[in-house]
């Protein structure tokens, strides 16, 4: 497998052991498996969404709250098989999804170990959990596997990527790979329990000092796919030790209360806000 997964195609022979600037090899390491209830209402209801956490990332943001595992050095490995064991057990507990998260490095493993829990009886929605910076022909090989995105946008300023993330076309690859997402997926599907099991929600984290870049999200979001996309405005950000002086604090009120105004004006519907306690450690699953 000479790695091109994501769009930074890194080449690395990750069938032989070489491993890829996502930290990661062949096996699909795995740090926490549990139903999870704070993920968006739509796709948390019952008993939760069953997260399944990877371990390995194709960003490196600064801000990461899952930094323990995107180096991919935390976790423990698990055979395609194992993982289709594991969605049975979500399935078991009562979750409404299996939620892939950071699953990006694992496109083949996931869709053998779906097509073996599938054979098992695992009849729940999938979700796709992931930075937003992807690759549209590995997502195009997922058509027929997921049934919700749930993409970041982080940014619209390339630069902030490059800065924040370690990565300098964020925002192309980002349009590229949300565009192949809502042509798989369409307008969203809800049961009747009004649990999503098809469509595409897009997570925006609005950061400290720059208010006017996820306006421009916003903007780009609304212009591009109106109401047929769902749009969560996160406002948890929570600083990380790592972080650099412009994001060493947490987000306040105003920044966030004016990015809300700012998507009403344009006339955004079909949206998710967060309350001020939401930027709280307790939304860091602890990773063993």
């Amino acid at each position: 497998m000479i790695c091109n997964l994501c769009p930074r195609s890194c080449g690395s022979d990750r069938e032989n052991g070489i491993i890829g600037f996502c930290g990661v090899g062949k096996t699909a390491i795995v740090s926490r498996i549990a139903p999870h209830l704070w993920e968006e209402p739509c796709i948390c209801t019952g008993n939760g969404s069953g997260t399944v956490f990877f371990s390995g990332c194709n960003l490196r943001c600064s801000f990461c709250q899952n930094g323990k595992i995107s180096g991919g050095k935390l976790g423990r490995e698990m055979t395609d098989s194992e993982l289709a064991d594991t969605y049975i057990s979500l399935q078991d507990m009562g979750v409404c999804n299996i939620n892939f998260v950071t699953p990006t490095p694992w496109v083949p493993n996931i869709k053998r170990s779906l097509d073996i829990a599938w054979e098992r009886g695992l009849y729940l929605p999938t979700v796709y959990n992931c930075g937003g910076y992807e690759s549209a022909l590995a997502l195009r090989s997922l058509k027929g596997y997921i049934g919700v995105y749930l993409p970041d946008f982080k940014y619209m300023d390339a630069e902030l990527g490059r800065r924040f993330s370690g990565v300098g076309d964020y925002p192309e690859a980002a349009k590229k790979a949300l565009h192949e997402m809502v042509n798989q997926r369409g307008e969203a599907v809800y049961d009747s329990d009004g649990t999503m099991v098809k469509g595409v929600i897009v997570r925006h984290l609005v950061l400290p000092n720059h208010t006017d870049d996820s306006m421009r999200v916003l903007e780009y979001l609304h212009r591009e796919y109106g109401d047929s996309i769902v749009i969560s405005i996160m406002s948890q950000y929570t600083p990380q030790p790592n972080a650099p002086d412009e994001l060493s604090r947490k987000l306040t009120a105003e920044e966030y209360n004016s990015v809300v105004e700012y998507a009403k004006a344009l006339g955004i519907k079909n949206a998710y806000i967060q309350d001020g306690e939401s930027a709280s450690e307790s939304f860091i699953p602890e990773f063993r």
